[in-house]
């Protein structure tokens, strides 16, 4: 169980580029409401910095994407919002800020894998956004967001590609006729449930074009796809 007085977040802080003048808020954003029960105190947990930094992160995604794809039509760019803010984007930036090492968790929870669970650093990554907004204000914010993601690509069908690599897939073999199967085939699934590693190959007619791995079966299968699309 982490302390708060031996909590030292300055790393964390430096690769946000915002030292917090709260060190209160930067607290009950790292706190998981296990910990609240596990210590039996009033101490804040991150669920409500997690609904504000729910709708600041997709208004800096808004404006993020209106600004870097001006012709592009809202139905479009709604998409864009979507897959930078999905679930999984925000485990992956939280893993890159390795706030399992920051987070304050009940000694069951911690033993039981959550530091490392993607719905915890997701939601934790959510109310980091949201102690950034209150502690700062919105350009701030802004900047620290945008900093931890990568660079947008040029065209904005390269970001949605990369969101849907199997339906992409899909799409190419579609123009043909007939349609070649396309097949998933899982060749290991190893690891304890909350840290599974899982490995995919894929076959198109028959043909082998790759593997990929992921910690689910759908990233796997997505990794997988895009091997075979650096193939065609």
């Amino acid at each position: 169980m982490v302390e708060e007085g031996t909590l030292n977040t300055t790393s964390l802080e430096a690769a946000l580029g915002h030292t917090f003048a709260s060190r209160e808020l930067l607290l009950t954003a790292l706190t998981h409401p296990s910990y609240t029960q596990f210590v039996n105190s009033k101490t804040d947990n991150y669920q409500r910095l997690e609904f504000l930094g729910d709708a600041a992160l997709s208004l800096i995604l808004a404006e993020h994407l209106y600004q870097a794809y001006p012709l592009e039509r809202e139905g479009t760019l709604a998409q864009a919002r979507s897959a930078l803010a999905k679930g999984s984007t925000l485990s992956t930036l939280a893993k890159k800020l390795h706030l399992s090492n920051y987070l304050r968790l009940s000694p069951a929870e911690r033993e039981a894998g959550g530091g490392g669970r993607p719905s915890i650093l997701e939601d934790t990554m959510e109310a980091l956004i949201g102690a950034l907004f209150l502690d700062s204000n919105y350009e701030k914010t802004k900047s620290s967001v945008l900093n931890c993601y990568p660079k947008l690509p040029k065209n904005i069908s390269q970001l949605l590609e990369k969101e849907n690599p199997k339906g992409k897939l899909q799409e190419h073999f579609q123009q043909q006729n007939p349609t070649p199967p396309i097949e998933y085939k899982l060749l290991q699934a190893e690891g304890p449930d909350h840290a599974k590693s899982y490995l995919v190959e894929i076959h198109i007619d028959g043909t082998h074009y790759g593997q990929g791995s992921g910690s689910s079966k759908k990233e796997a299968e997505e990794n997988a796809a895009r091997e075979a699309l650096k193939q065609l």
